[in-house]
């Protein structure tokens, strides 16, 4: 009985074992539907690199952590930018502060800021395409190029001087004593013919005399022979114009003929009106022929000596009309015009004497008061101009930036004329109607310096040197992680590489070792495959088939 149970038994085995074949063998002959392998076993996305958790441009081809203990962030490829029908291709990224360091992946640079993307058909030419949020966010200002008339008003700084037409030294032609002062101040007003000094002169009394005696013999020889009255009228005349050149007045000498008596004393008087300036004379001094006892000035008319710049003397022209102010009356305007420019110029002020005229009836300006002169320079043609905003001047070079529309900005040199008015003529580079950049310009021409500047290179090479950056990440520095550079970074060594099997567990190196896979969820440190060591790329296996960088 018990061989006949053992017989039974074995029989049931064996064909339970050959059912459990046959429906093994039934189920893999059958198609597995794709909508069961979706949902069973759905597909991860591929991590293309670690990022610095903090902004900062360090990556990481693994997982790792930064100094205060945070684990870098995974950066999927399903991340990375792509490009929809219609939109335009991106080819890599630009460092925000110019830099020449260039990234195939969105990235940010070592404060923080996102790397800005070059699209393609920007590579070329000088022409800017900025977004509509980032001309509002740096408060772009354009305005129109016209025509219009400049007016510059020259200013000028100067002096009140004396007309040098109306000055008149009073220095007598003969020797003598000053008896009497009639005008003893400096600075009183006289008038053409007033007394200023009585002096006593003994030429002056001899040649009194010479004409008495000659007058007296001409009437003696009323009766005599023609050749005797001729010659005593003749000394007679010489006498008379000898007093009359010492500047003795036809008064003076009317009295004296009329009188037929000599005066002790002579008055000279004024020969001009205006201003006694400076006086010498002092009673009872004696003084030489030549000597300066007055110093008279005509004051109704003046003159301000302006100096006036070099670049702008071009501006300033003979019979051009000036507007005076002074401190002194700062509610007054004087008016004159301009009557001489002097020939020469300081080489220490750079700058030219030009002489205005000014009328000065009251008496208001005084010599050596100081005043601003405004002239009014420029043509009454119009011509095209733009905002002095709108030119960059680097001083070899004047750039403006014209709006293209639709964010376009594209650098022109021009070629510049006068200023005037905020305005500044366009001689060449512009055109009428077009509109330039007055505002924000200088971060516009920056940035197109900067595109010129990246034009020269082509946009493979870009690509190219951000790759080189990644095998040597650091700060300021782009990478480019694959998966394939994820394991090679760590599998290479002195020249030698471990292949990578599509195994799930384990890879074989050329040495023979092999090595488990180690997950970011198998609780074992992976700092050690961070670290900058000089053998951080030999990878050797543990005895509990761990992976571990660096030895």
């Amino acid at each position: 009985m018990k061989r006949s149970m053992i017989l039974g038994a074995g029989t049931f085995a064996l064909a339970t074992a050959i059912a459990g074949f046959a429906g093994g063998y039934l189920m893999a002959q059958k198609p597995i539907s794709s909508e069961t392998v979706d949902s069973s076993a759905p597909q991860e996305s591929k991590v293309l690199y670690y990022r610095n958790p903090m902004g900062l441009a360090d990556t990481s081809p693994v997982p790792k952590k930064d100094p205060m203990g945070m684990d870098y962030i995974p950066v999927y490829a399903d991340e990375a930018p792509t490009v929809a029908q219609g939109e335009r291709k991106v080819l890599y990224y630009r460092n925000p502060m110019g830099l020449p360091d260039t990234s195939p992946v969105p990235k940010k640079d070592s404060m923080g800021m996102d790397y800005i993307a070059v699209y393609e058909g920007e590579e070329s030419g000088s022409t800017v395409t900025i977004s509509p949020e980032k001309i509002q966010l740096l408060g772009v200002l354009t305005s129109p190029v016209e025509r219009r008339v400049l007016t510059r008003t020259v200013r000028a700084v100067g002096t009140v001087q004396v007309d040098e037409r109306g000055q008149y030294t009073l220095a007598p032609k003969f020797d003598g004593w000053i008896e009497k002062l009639h005008v003893n101040t400096t600075g009183e007003p006289v008038r053409k013919g007033q007394p200023l000094i009585d002096v006593y002169s003994p030429e002056l009394v001899s040649a009194q005399q010479e004409f008495l005696i000659a007058n007296a013999g001409q009437q003696r020889l009323a009766g005599g022979s023609a050749n005797a009255r001729q010659g005593v009228a003749s000394l007679a005349e010489s006498a008379m114009q000898r007093l009359r050149n010492w500047d003795i007045g036809e008064a003076q000498l009317e009295r004296l003929r009329r009188t037929g008596k000599t005066s002790r004393n002579l008055t000279i008087t004024a020969p001009v009106d205006g201003v006694v300036l400076e006086k010498t004379a002092l009673e009872g001094m004696r003084f030489q022929a030549g000597d300066a006892l007055y110093r008279i000035a005509d004051l109704d008319t003046v003159w301000l000596i302006a100096e006036v710049f070099e670049q702008d003397l071009a501006l300033v022209r003979p019979g051009q009309a000036v507007q005076l102010s002074v401190s002194a009356y700062p509610d007054r305007h004087f008016t004159g015009e301009v009557s001489f420019i002097y020939p020469d110029l300081s080489p220490q002020t750079r700058t030219v004497r030009v002489r205005i005229e000014l009328p000065n009836p009251d008496r208001l300006l005084k010599p050596a008061m100081f005043g601003t002169a405004q002239l009014a320079a420029g043509e009454r043609a119009p011509v095209l101009a733009v905002p002095d905003s709108a030119v960059i001047d680097s001083g070899t070079r004047r750039v403006a930036l014209v709006a293209l529309g639709e964010g376009r900005f594209e650098p022109r040199e021009l070629l510049t004329g006068r200023r005037a008015d905020g305005f500044l003529e366009v001689l060449e580079g512009l055109g009428e109607g077009e509109s330039v950049v007055t505002r924000a310009n200088f971060l516009i021409d920056a940035e197109s310096n900067l595109k010129a500047a990246l034009s020269g290179m082509s946009t493979k090479s870009a690509p190219a040197a951000a790759h080189d950056h990644g095998e040597h990440a650091g700060p300021g520095h782009a990478a480019t992680p694959t998966d394939a550079d994820a394991h090679s970074a760590h599998a290479s060594h002195a020249g030698h590489t471990v292949p990578i099997e599509s195994s799930t567990d384990a890879h074989v190196g050329s040495h023979g070792s092999s090595e488990a896979d180690a997950s970011p969820s198998d609780g074992h440190d992976h700092e050690n495959h961070a670290t900058p060591d000089a053998h951080s790329g030999h990878v050797m296996p543990d005895s509990h088939s761990n992976s571990h960088g660096g030895h």
